[in-house]
């Protein structure tokens, strides 16, 4: 392994190597000049980086396939990248712009010629990290990839970091504080190996509200004699898309991956106000998410509800209307809920997925555990939240639609897609970028979450009680 000493950038070559050579023939001088060396070399079109907590993503756009090898230097952390059949150009001496000092895992990148058709790639790194290195094929608007993924070693701990990032309490039997908002019906926990009991009477009935103070002055509030204890509902948002993968584009240029992340953001803020649920976000930031991780997400924080977020699109801008969908077994209830299926299962070729690395459990769990169970919770929570979709937006079809989406096949997780509006439609995009409508949006989808919960109280579980 090189030494630090050895990893050092060398200069970048001013100028290719050429060769001249003169003949002579029947008298006249003939002047041969070869293309240089450099001519054939690869060409870098773009440079992008994707910083987040999950992992930081380095993509380097081309005009045909390369070929890259990596190491670790210890003592600090550096990841060393020598790219093989390039020559140094100025898009890529700007990925050293492009490192953000906000960045989790890269402190900063030096670019330069190693050696000729050698470019090296350092990245002096913030911690330790399990790098990923692969290839993309054209896909969508892109040409030929080489992606860099990096990983933290220590991997995250998800309920950790969604109690870490939420403003509610730990504690289910405390209140909110007073003026925050209404509370839903409290949700009780139904005996063991018995029907679910009726809903209990609301929280805000049994508990007197408490003074508007800061969260860390306010008192805990302890169950009353013959209050049930509630449990804290866990929900999975996913908004669509994301980094690579832009999801679908308004004619005035808005993108979807954009515009459900506001929505979702918005939605969990809402959700954190009822006293009883909590929120994670498949991905909170601009990053991209492969299909099969935002399931597995949702199950490793034991979800109660996984919502999928999205702004569909069609070929005709006429196309207008609100929907929402589950899972089929049995396909698609229609031509355009097959389409839109198929478009969405095409994320990660857009989005890039390192299918050397794709877990093969995972894609057996998506592939064969879906159950008719699951599916049927997700039919009733979807018809209750179209319903009142149907209150702020026309519906593109009055009725819950199926189809064969992949990040709606979590088995054990009543799980909804929601199409919020067609964001192909010039009068729906600009709705969908209203601050007003994604308000009423998050409202509605939370009044419909709250009316399936009131009459289908979660389970007991093991654990987040």
């Amino acid at each position: 392994m090189p030494s630090p000493s050895q990893i050092r950038p060398e200069p970048l070559i001013s100028s290719p190597i050429t060769r001249r050579t003169v003949l002579k023939a029947g008298g006249t001088l003939l002047l041969s000049v070869f293309a240089p060396m450099s001519a054939m070399a690869a060409q870098i079109l773009a440079v992008r980086v994707w910083p987040a907590e999950d992992y930081t993503r380095v993509t380097l756009e081309n005009d045909s396939i390369l070929k890259a090898t990596h190491f670790i230097v210890k003592d600090p952390e550096r990841l060393v990248v020598d790219i093989e059949g390039l020559e140094l150009n100025p898009t890529l001496k700007g990925l050293v712009a492009k490192i953000q000092s906000n960045d989790p895992y890269i402190k900063q990148v030096r670019v330069g010629q190693n050696r000729p058709n050698v470019v090296r790639l350092v990245f002096d790194l913030k911690e330790e990290v399990t790098p990923q290195l692969f290839t993309l094929p054209p896909a969508g608007s892109y040409n030929h990839r080489l992606i860099f993924d990096l990983y933290p070693v220590r991997e995250p701990d998800l309920i950790a970091q969604m109690i870490e990032k939420g403003d509610w309490s730990s504690d289910p039997a405390k209140p909110p504080m007073a003026g925050t908002h209404t509370p839903p019906p409290a949700l009780p926990l139904p005996d063991s190996g018995k029907a679910p009991a009726a809903v209990a009477p609301p929280v805000a009935s049994i508990v007197p509200p408490v003074p508007d103070v800061r969260p860390e002055q306010r008192p805990e509030a302890r169950p009353l004699p013959g209050q049930k204890v509630v449990r804290m509902i866990t929900i999975a948002l996913d908004p669509g898309h994301g980094g690579e993968d832009p999801g679908a584009m308004g004619s005035k240029g808005s993108r979807e991956k954009d515009v459900v992340l506001a929505i979702a953001k918005r939605l969990k803020t809402k959700l954190e106000l009822q006293p009883n649920m909590r929120v994670m976000l498949t991905r909170d930031a601009d990053f991209f998410v492969p299909l099969g991780m935002r399931v597995e997400k949702a199950r490793k924080v034991q979800a109660d509800l996984f919502v999928s977020i999205h702004a569909d699109a069609f070929i005709q801008p006429t196309a207008r209307g609100s929907s929402v969908f589950v899972l089929s077994e049995k396909g698609a209830t229609s031509t355009a809920a097959r389409w839109l299926a198929n478009k969405e299962n095409q994320a990660d070729l857009i989005g890039g997925v390192n299918v050397k690395n794709h877990d093969k459990q995972l894609a057996s769990v998506l592939l064969d555990l879906s159950t008719t169970a699951q599916i049927n919770d997700s039919m009733k929570l979807g018809k209750a939240v179209l319903r009142e979709i149907g209150g702020i937006n026309r519906l593109h079809k009055g009725s819950v639609e199926q189809a064969g989406f992949a990040v709606l096949k979590a088995p054990d997780i009543p799980s909804i897609l929601i199409e919020t509006a067609f964001i192909s439609n010039p009068e729906e995009e600009a709705k969908l970028t209203d601050n007003g409508y994604q308000d009423q949006m998050a409202d509605a989808i939370v009044t419909g979450i709250k009316n399936y919960f009131a009459k289908n109280p979660p389970l007991a579980k093991s654990r987040l009680t």
